[in-house]
């Protein structure tokens, strides 16, 4: 078989490839020296010492990936599979080769050079693992792509561990000249990352859950820590963009998607109703109930959630099945996220929703942090004339009430937050010399503290009031900032006429 020239650099004809036997067929390994010459060689050297004869593929997700070479699997306790491998570790050495299917890559913990013997072969493109894990070489065979998928298909149980470990096991493991395997695909250079590719994934501070940002798509949001990412190839338009899939802790797998609707014109209404038309024709085959559908406001964001029960079928059998959906409406998209379980475990992993949920950021508009992260600055620094005049006195506690109503209430939608970014970029490009001022002459400070308790008692009314749509924050708003506007320069204006006359 001749290789082509293309690939020359990462496959000499004399060097050497692994065979795994399996049970499922044989699977054919050639490997990326160039890119990652420690790992090639640890592969070759525990290969060639039998480590990996008679080890199971102990972790297997459809779709996503096959996961081996665990000696614990041989004869040990199937509640430490995942967490074997030899005395030694390997360091890392990312590289730009991605995820591709067929790619076989080496696993690891949260620590990047933390590689021993377990590796995985991606089933379908899994590109979110790019540059995060070592990739170290591909099968190359279309008897190893064969068995892939037999293996893929298996049934699995708890923690995605299949239930019949015969089905998947490495029976020999050994290495061989590339000249003595005769039906070689040419598979070319390796795809490799190119300089648009998204931001890799990294542990969000503090929480260690990963986090997913992609300007393309206008968001970010933290996953679940632990849970495999994938942006899957878009076969329809209810294909999501992102998935998130969880560690099988009872019948089936814990689900976080989302989906990226373009507005194409459409109100957050018509997008809603559109949605109800499709859930209800599920209702109508008796598939699904809607157990309840509320509109909120989440993080400032108009938000639409419906929780649901329905009937999922996979391999011939049937699973009661849990939902909740959570819409988000931004400038231009619309953003869906599901969660599904079965409906004994729903509970367990909703939390993990709720973090995601509370984490994502559209990054066309400002969070909650960066419209304020100035005005906290200025406070903590004494440049707010309001903070100012207000310290120490009887007026403190209603400036705090302000801040608190400023949080929970004006930031709980698109038109507040709109309305105090501008009013931040207005109001500070003043405020700190008028506090310096009050800092100077206290009469001053005085002077200040009378003229802006009126404004404060209007403002207090926001705390009497429930506000839970864009249309009441507009309403109240407004008539709050008129009635200010009636009594610092209306009124004024009326009496100094009146004075004149």
């Amino acid at each position: 078989m001749l290789i082509p020239l293309t690939s020359q650099s990462f496959a000499q004809s004399e060097d050497k490839l692994a065979i795994l036997e399996t049970s499922q067929g044989n699977i054919v390994i050639e490997f990326f020296p160039e890119v990652a010459p420690n790992h090639v060689a640890n592969f070759m050297n525990l290969t060639d010492s039998g480590f990996y004869d008679g080890v199971l593929f102990h972790r297997i997700i459809p779709g996503f990936m096959i996961q081996g070479g665990d000696p614990n699997t041989v004869d040990g306790d199937p509640s430490t599979w995942g967490i074997g491998g030899p005395s030694h570790s390997v360091n890392a050495e990312f590289n730009d080769i991605k995820h591709n299917r067929g790619i076989v890559s080496m696993a690891r913990s949260q620590d990047p050079n933390s590689g021993g013997s377990q590796f995985f072969i991606v089933h379908q493109n899994s590109n979110f693992l790019d540059q995060q894990y070592t990739v170290f070489g591909r099968i190359a065979t279309d008897e190893s792509f064969e068995t892939l998928d037999k293996i893929a298909s298996v049934e699995t149980g708890q923690r995605d561990i299949p239930v019949n470990t015969d089905e998947v096991k490495i029976t020999k493991a050994s290495l061989v000249n590339r000249a003595d395997v005769t039906d070689l695909l040419q598979l070319g250079e390796p795809e490799r990352v190119n300089s648009s590719q998204e931001t890799p994934l990294q542990p969000t501070e503090g929480t260690g859950n990963q986090l997913f940002k992609n300007e393309k798509l206008d968001l970010a949001f933290s996953a679940p820590e632990g849970w495999f990412l994938q942006e899957p190839e878009r076969m329809d338009e209810n294909t999501p963009d992102v998935v998130a899939v969880g560690p099988k802790l009872g019948e089936i797998n814990p689900v976080i998607s989302l989906r990226v609707i373009e507005k194409e014109g459409k109100t957050f209404d018509d997008f809603i109703e559109e949605k109800n038309e499709l859930l209800q024709e599920v209702v109508s085959t008796g598939n699904l109930e809607i157990v309840s559908q509320e509109r909120l406001t989440i993080n400032g964001k108009q938000a639409y959630v419906t929780d649901a029960i329905g009937i999922f079928e996979s391999g011939g059998a049937s699973f009661d099945v849990k939902f909740k959906e959570t819409s988000f409406v931004g400038n231009d998209k619309f953003y869906t996220f599901a969660y599904s379980n079965g409906i004994d475990d729903f509970d367990n992993q909703l939390p993990r929703y709720d973090e995601s949920i509370d984490s994502f950021q559209i990054l066309s508009e400002p969070s909650k942090e960066e419209t304020f992260e100035q005005t906290e600055q200025v406070d903590e620094g004494g440049g707010c004339l309001i903070a100012t005049a207000a310290f120490g006195s009887e007026l403190a506690p209603q400036v705090q009430q302000l801040r608190e109503l400023r949080d929970n209430t004006i930031l709980s939608t698109n038109s507040g937050v709109a309305f105090m970014t501008g009013f931040n970029q207005l109001y500070y490009s003043f405020s700190p010399t008028i506090a310096d001022f009050e800092r100077e002459n206290p009469v001053f400070k005085e002077g200040v503290k009378l003229a802006i308790t009126p404004m404060l008692t209007t403002l207090s009314i926001l705390n009497h009031v429930d506000i839970d749509s864009e249309i009441e924050m507009l309403g109240f708003g407004i008539s709050i900032i008129a009635l200010n506007i009636g009594m610092y320069f209306v009124a004024p204006a009326i009496l100094i006429h009146r004075f004149k006359k």
